[in-house]
């Protein structure tokens, strides 16, 4: 059976492979797993039959096609990583690892990351932004910098690529139009590495020209 994802119909992000679909795309790419798209409206997003599957009313969502339904782009690639060879190492050890690595991106690393995005894009107008701004910025430095540390001249977190580097990677791309990572050469080194994948090329390939017709809709 045919796994279906849904995403954007007209994506906010401009094509850039910020939204989350994206995240999934890739892990399939990676993995070699065949999926089609259902394209969803802002409007469409809210609609009982897509509350259905995702009770709030965003994107993506996993049909596997024999009745498994998921919500949360990291719960869908831990999914296809546990049920596909690829994305997460054979040794138990490792194996656990690359799943804490899928977690720090998530719950440590993009939140800080998403609290300056609401800041520029909600908050902008606010007499406090210009106070709280370089608060948010100066917690994004420390996590980034943190990580820089741990990563060192490595190519990837730990060993070799895994789901927990595609979803850091994921994570990261997020910064790269603030240019915050940019003190950070073996960040930017990582993140093109991880962009570099044919897997990763394949998937951004594909979601940008679902953003491109949109345009011409």
């Amino acid at each position: 059976m045919t796994i279906t994802i849904t995403g954007f119909a007209s994506s906010p992000d401009r094509g850039r492979g910020l939204a989350r679909d994206m995240r999934v795309r890739w892990a399939l790419e990676e993995v070699g797993q065949a999926y089609a798209m259902r394209l969803l409206s802002f409007a469409e997003l809210k609609q009982p039959a897509h509350i259905a599957h995702h009770p709030f009313g965003q994107i993506p969502t996993y049909e596997d096609g024999q009745g498994l339904v998921l919500f949360e782009a990291g719960a869908i690639v831990l999914h296809i990583a546990e049920n596909h060879v690829g994305l997460l190492p054979v040794d138990p050890q490792a194996r656990s690892r690359a799943i804490m690595w899928m977690f720090a991106a998530l719950n440590t690393i993009e939140p800080v990351l998403l609290e300056r995005e609401t800041a520029m894009l909600i908050e902008r107008e606010r007499d406090w932004h210009h106070e709280r701004l370089p608060l948010v910025e100066q917690r994004i430095r420390v996590r980034l910098g943190q990580l820089s540390d741990r990563l060192g001249d490595a190519e990837w977190l730990d060993v070799e690529f895994s789901a927990g580097d595609l979803m850091m990677a994921s994570v990261l791309i997020r910064t790269k139009s603030s240019g915050l990572m940019d003190a950070h050469a073996n960040l930017v080194a990582y993140v093109a590495r991880a962009e570099a994948r044919p897997a990763y090329q394949r998937a951004f390939s594909a979601q940008l020209a679902i953003y491109e017709a949109s345009l011409n809709a």
